[in-house]
C-alpha cells in the first residue's frame, strides 16, 4: 500500500525540505515553509491494465504532415497589450499576470474581455475575490458594455469548469489563482499544492480546448509571483504589471514568452476611465523635460524590440561624510558604481567627496549597459554644473578602461531618436557591421568617455584637463 508522503515547500522559492525549518535554506526568508501532504491516488491492476490497452492518447506524426494554422493569433485593437503578447492572443494559450496590489492588473483585464467580448468571441470572467455587483459597478466606472462578456464569483475549479463547459468562452480569465481550490487536494486554498494543482489543470483544459486563459497572480514582498517557482514554468507567459502607485504610468512587462520576444513592455496610463495606451511613450516621458538643467541626459534604451528615449538625472552634493552616498533609482547599483569609478580613475573627476543620486524619470528602469554612457554624462554635468546640448541623446556601453563599446539594435534607436526632433546622438566608434545608420540624425562616433564629455560639453576646467592628461 502506498504511504503518504510529508515535506515541507517553501512559498517563496520552491526549494522542498523534508523537515521545518524556520529559515528556508534556498532563498534564506523566514517562515516561508509550508507543510505538503500527498497522498497518491490508488492505482490497481486492473486500472493499470486498461490504460495499457487504450494505448497513447497522442500519436508521434511528421512535420510535413502537421496541418499548417491559417489564423495563429486573435487580433486586439489594443497595440500596446498586443505587442507584450507578441502579437496578438493565441488560442490554447495559458497567461499569468503578476503585480502589487492596486497597481490595476483587474481593471486592465476586465478592458481585455470586453474588447475581445466584442472584437473576436465570448469571455467567462471569474473572480475569487469579488462579487458580480463589485465587477459591474467598476464596468459601469469604465464605461464598459460588452453583451458576450459574462461574470461568475468561484473559487472551487470544478464550479469553473463546469461554468466553462455551460458558456463556452474563447477566453477565460480567473482573477486570482491563488483563491482558486481543487477537492482533489486536502489543502486550503493558496497553498503551494492548490496552486500547482489548478494552474495545471487550466492548462490542461487550455491545451485540450483551444481557450485562452488568463490567470492573475499576487506577488511577494520582493516583487516575484507568490506560490511555487513551477508556476511559471507551466504557463506560456508571464507578465507583470509595473509601476509607481503615485504615478500614472504603468509598465506591463513581458519576462517569459513562448510565442514572442522576452522583455517587452507595454505603456499605459491610469486614468478615470481605466487604463489608457500609451502610443508614443517616448514623448511622454520627455514631455516634462527641463532643456537648460545640469545634470540631465537622454539615453535611447531597448525594451524588447521597443526603442524608448529616456531622460537619466544625476546630482552631486558636497557631502561631510566619510564615506559618500550613492543612490540609484530605475538603474543597477552595481552598474552606477562601476560608471562612478571610471569617472574618477581614467577621467580625473573628483566623486569621492560627492554623493551622487542618479534617477530615471517616468518609473522606469534601465537594466542594459547601453545607459552608460548618458549616467556618466549626466553624472558629470552635475558635478561641473554645465548642460547638454538639447538635440544630443546618448548610446554607449562604458569598458573599465574608459572605452565604449558597441551596442545592439543601433539602427533602431536612431530612428527613433529622429523622430522626437534629436538632430545628434553620440554612439560607439566601433559600429557593428551590417548596420546601416538612418539619414537625418547625425552619428557621432566617440572611442573613450572622455572624449564623449568633452563633445557633451566642450569647455572642461582646466584642472580637470591636467588630471585626465596624467599631469
Amino acid at each position: 500500500m502506498a504511504k503518504t508522503r510529508t515535506y515541507y515547500v517553501c512559498s517563496n522559492c520552491g526549494k522542498q525540505s523534508t523537515r521545518y525549518m524556520g529559515k528556508c535554506p534556498g532563498c534564506g526568508e523566514f517562515g516561508t515553509l509550508e507543510e505538503v501532504v500527498e497522498a497518491p491516488e490508488p492505482k490497481n491492476a486492473t486500472l493499470r491494465a486498461a490504460q495499457a490497452a487504450s494505448g497513447p492518447r497522442a500519436l508521434p506524426q511528421r512535420l510535413a504532415e502537421i496541418p499548417a494554422v491559417d489564423d495563429a493569433r486573435w487580433p486586439l485593437p489594443v497595440e500596446e497589450f498586443a505587442r507584450v503578447l507578441g502579437g496578438g492572443i493565441v488560442p490554447g494559450s495559458i497567461v499569468l499576470v503578476g503585480g502589487d496590489p492596486g497597481i490595476g492588473k483587474s481593471t486592465l483585464l476586465t478592458q481585455i474581455a470586453a474588447i475581445f467580448a466584442q472584437s473576436v468571441g465570448r469571455v467567462l470572467y471569474v473572480s475569487g475575490e469579488e462579487s458580480v455587483r463589485q465587477i459591474k459597478m467598476r464596468a459601469e466606472r469604465l464605461q464598459i458594455q460588452a453583451d458576450e462578456l459574462f461574470l461568475v464569483t468561484e473559487t472551487n475549479l470544478a464550479n469553473i469548469l463546469d461554468h466553462v463547459d455551460r458558456v463556452q468562452p474563447q477566453l477565460l480569465i480567473v482573477d486570482s489563482i491563488q483563491t482558486t481550490y481543487s477537492d482533489d487536494k486536502p489543502s486550503s486554498a493558496g497553498t503551494v499544492v492548490q496552486v500547482r494543482e489548478c494552474t495545471a489543470r487550466l492548462q490542461a483544459l487550455a491545451k485540450a480546448t483551444g481557450i485562452a486563459v488568463f490567470l492573475v497572480g499576487h506577488v511577494t514582498k520582493e516583487g516575484t509571483l507568490a506560490g511555487p517557482r513551477v508556476l511559471e514554468h507551466i504557463v506560456d507567459t508571464v507578465l507583470y504589471l509595473e509601476g509607481d502607485s503615485f504615478q500614472a504610468y504603468r509598465l506591463l512587462r513581458s519576462v517569459k514568452n513562448r510565442f514572442g520576444a522576452t522583455s517587452e513592455v507595454g505603456v499605459f496610463e491610469m486614468r478615470d476611465v481605466g487604463m489608457v495606451e500609451v502610443t508614443n511613450p517616448s514623448e511622454a516621458f520627455l514631455a516634462e523635460r527641463l532643456v537648460n538643467a545640469a545634470g540631465s541626459a537622454i539615453v535611447v534604451t531597448m525594451e524588447g524590440t521597443r526603442p524608448l528615449l529616456v531622460e537619466v538625472q544625476a546630482l552631486a552634493s558636497a557631502t561631510a561624510y566619510p564615506n559618500p552616498r550613492r543612490t540609484a533609482n530605475g538603474v543597477d547599483f552595481n552598474r552606477l558604481q562601476l560608471v562612478t569609478a571610471v569617472l574618477s580613475r581614467r577621467v580625473g573627476i573628483r566623486v569621492a567627496d560627492q554623493d551622487i543620486f542618479v534617477n530615471v524619470i517616468g518609473g522606469l528602469t534601465i537594466d542594459e549597459p547601453a545607459a552608460d554612457l548618458a549616467i556618466a554624462v549626466a553624472i558629470a554635468s552635475s558635478v561641473w554644473d554645465r548642460t547638454i546640448p538639447a538635440d544630443l541623446a546618448l548610446i554607449g556601453e562604458i569598458g573599465l578602461s574608459g572605452e565604449l563599446r558597441a551596442v545592439s539594435q543601433l539602427p533602431a534607436r536612431l530612428r527613433e531618436a529622429k523622430k522626437l526632433g534629436f538632430k545628434r546622438c553620440l554612439v560607439p566608434k566601433t559600429v557593428r557591421r551590417g548596420d546601416a545608420l538612418p539619414e537625418g540624425i547625425q552619428a557621432i562616433p566617440v572611442r573613450r568617455l572622455i572624449d564623449a564629455l568633452n563633445y557633451a560639453m566642450p569647455r572642461l576646467k582646466p584642472e580637470t584637463e591636467k588630471e585626465a592628461a596624467g599631469e
